[in-house]
């Protein structure tokens, strides 16, 4: 199971030739088994809000057909997770980046992520 940071989905989708071979023969291998966390679609519409990250159409709209079109699956946000995410060491500050590396602690997931501060975390394993 493979758990896809925002950049990642963001480049799914619009992008696929910025991943290393490696990503993307992991993306492959992993078909019907990705996901992502609810929290990247708050991420992706403030950036869109911000001016940051054009999309074809509204936010909440490119999320939906995107995971739809890419077969990726959606977890969500709860209480538990959030609280979990507070309690993670203080290598990242961006909330965002918390909950997802909360999300693939709880599932047992990889997260697809370049980002080395994600890749830090004890006990999560990433890939790209």
């Amino acid at each position: 199971m493979l758990l896809l940071d925002t950049c990642a989905l963001l480049w799914l989708v619009g992008d696929l030739g910025r991943f290393p071979e490696a990503a993307r023969t992991r993306i492959g291998l992993e078909r019907g088994e990705l996901f992502v966390s609810a929290i990247s679609a708050f991420e992706i519409g403030v950036k869109y809000r911000k001016g940051k990250l054009e999309l074809p159409r509204e936010p909440g709209a490119w999320f939906e057909a995107a995971l739809r079109l890419h077969g990726v699956r959606e977890l969500t946000i709860n209480s538990s997770l959030a609280a979990s995410s507070t309690s993670l060491p203080a290598l990242h500050a961006d909330p965002c980046d918390r909950l997802i590396v909360a999300t693939a602690l709880l599932h047992g997931m990889t997260i697809l992520t370049p980002d080395p501060l994600i890749a830090a975390y004890p006990g999560v394993q990433t890939a790209w």
